[in-house]
């Protein structure tokens, strides 16, 4: 996770700035909602190959999981609303997925979509 994270902050670097250039004259709103996997263990792929976490040489995502958010959060001045929600997935089978904190995730959630409804009344 962490060594892919400077091209993902830089990949929403560069969509909100294109979303403003390419706007003309109208002043979007631009919302970015991250998904942070905080499992035990994980299983990636990377064409023919893949490997398990292991702690040591490959990192298990909850390893990596506040690390990344933290430095994530640095591009959140970009966006007028961005949103990490937290969930724990292995990508193994049966493939499990669960939300870190489903309430606070929804909270959250919701809380950005009034936020935004209001900066769209604001703007708009």
């Amino acid at each position: 996770m962490i060594k892919q994270i400077d091209r993902v902050k830089s990949d929403l670097v560069n969509q909100v700035h294109n979303f403003k250039r390419r706007s003309g004259s109208s002043n979007p709103i631009c919302v970015a909602i991250i998904g942070i996997n905080y499992a035990q263990v994980t299983t990636s792929y990377e064409g023919d190959r893949s490997y398990r976490t292991d702690g040591g040489v490959y990192k298990h995502p909850i390893q990596e999981a506040e690390p990344a958010r933290a430095r994530l959060a640095a591009v959140a001045p970009e966006y007028d609303e961005f949103l990490i929600l937290k969930y724990r997935a292995t990508n193994e089978p049966p493939y499990p997925f669960e939300w870190v904190n489903q309430r606070e995730n929804a909270l959250e959630y919701g809380a950005a979509l009034i936020r935004i409804s209001n900066e769209y009344q604001r703007r708009f």
